[in-house]
C-alpha cells in the first residue's frame, strides 16, 4: 500500500486539516501519516485558538515517518509560521519528496489568518518551487500574485505567474466565482485544463480545500512508483496522472459535499466516506 503524508494543522472538528486528509487518503485507498503544524481549537463556526508545534518537534515527526515510513506522495496545509514552513522546506528538500502538492492555507473561512505574513511571503520563495501542484482558491491566488482573479482568464493569468515562480503546475479553484456553473482550472506548462461541475446549494463547505488537495495527493501516491517517490527522477510533471489525480479529486469533493451530513450551526464537515468514482474524469 502506497503511503501518503499530510503536513497541516489538526482541527478539532475534524472536518479539515490533518483528520480530513488521513479520512481522504483512506477513502482513496493509500495509508495515510501526518506531521502536525499547529493544533487548533476549531468548530463549524470558525476558529477560536491556534498553537503552532516548536520547530523541533516538527522536524522529530518528519524523521521518524522519513526514517521508516516514507511517502510516495506529500502534501502540505496549515503551516502557521515561517519557522515552521522553513523545517518544511528543508524536509522536502532533504527526503527529495517531490510529489508535492501544497495547498497554500493563508486564512480559515471565518476570516482567521492560518500563516503569519512573513510565513506567506516565504511560501512563495520556499515552498512554490518545490511543488508539483499548488491549489490556491482565488482569494489565495490574489494574495500570492497581487493580481485580479475572479474569472476564468484571470485564474488563468495567476496561474501562470504561479509557473514563472517554479510550481510544477498550478490548480485554481473556482468555488468563490457567481453564477451556477462553477470551473476549476488547471494551469501546467504543456497547456490549460478547466474541470466544470454544478454549484451544490449547502453549508457543508468546511474543509472543501483540505479534502481536495488529500484527494490529489492520494491519486498521485497511487499513480507513482514506490521506488521513484523519493527521487530527484520521481515524475513530478506527469502530466497525463495530474490530470487524472485531479479529475478524479474533484468529483469526489462534488459527491461529498452532496451527501454531507447536517452537522453543526454553521458551515458543515463532508461526507469522507463518500463513493469513489471509477476511472479518471476526462479534462474539458
Amino acid at each position: 500500500m502506497n503511503i501518503a503524508l499530510t503536513i497541516a494543522g489538526s482541527d478539532s472538528s475534524a472536518g479539515a486539516g490533518i483528520q480530513a486528509d488521513l479520512k481522504t487518503f483512506q477513502q482513496f485507498g493509500v495509508y495515510g501519516t501526518c506531521v502536525v503544524t499547529a493544533i487548533t481549537a476549531q468548530n463549524t463556526l470558525g476558529v477560536s485558538a491556534v498553537e503552532p508545534v516548536s520547530p523541533a518537534m516538527l522536524r522529530a515527526q518528519v524523521e521518524a515517518l522519513a526514517t521508516d515510513l516514507p511517502p510516495v506522495a506529500v502534501k502540505s496545509g496549515m503551516l502557521a509560521t515561517a519557522e515552521v514552513l522553513t523545517q518544511v522546506a528543508l524536509a522536502l528538500r532533504t527526503y527529495e519528496w517531490s510529489v508535492y502538492v501544497l495547498d497554500p492555507v493563508l486564512r480559515s473561512s471565518s476570516g482567521r489568518r492560518l500563516l503569519t505574513e512573513e510565513g506567506e511571503r516565504l511560501l512563495l520563495r520556499s515552498l512554490v518551487p518545490l511543488a508539483a501542484l499548488v491549489t490556491p482558491n482565488l482569494e489565495e491566488a490574489h494574495a500570492l500574485t497581487g493580481l485580479r482573479v475572479d474569472d476564468v482568464a484571470s485564474m488563468t493569468t495567476a496561474g501562470g505567474a504561479l509557473l514563472d515562480l517554479g510550481a510544477g503546475a498550478v490548480l485554481i479553484k473556482g468555488g468563490h466565482l457567481p453564477g451556477n456553473d462553477l470551473v476549476d482550472v488547471l494551469v501546467t506548462r504543456s497547456g490549460t485544463h478547466e474541470y466544470r461541475h454544478p454549484r451544490i446549494s449547502t453549508r457543508a463547505t468546511h474543509g472543501t480545500g483540505c479534502t481536495l488537495s488529500a484527494a490529489i495527493t492520494a491519486g498521485l501516491a497511487l499513480r507513482t512508483p514506490p521506488s521513484v517517490a523519493g527521487s530527484t527522477k520521481a515524475p513530478k510533471r506527469d502530466q497525463k496522472a495530474l490530470i487524472g489525480a485531479v479529475g478524479d479529486a474533484v468529483d469526489f469533493v462534488q459527491r461529498a459535499m452532496a451527501t454531507a451530513p447536517n452537522l453543526g450551526a454553521g458551515q458543515g464537515p463532508l461526507d469522507h466516506t463518500a463513493s469513489l468514482k471509477a476511472g479518471p474524469r476526462s479534462p474539458q
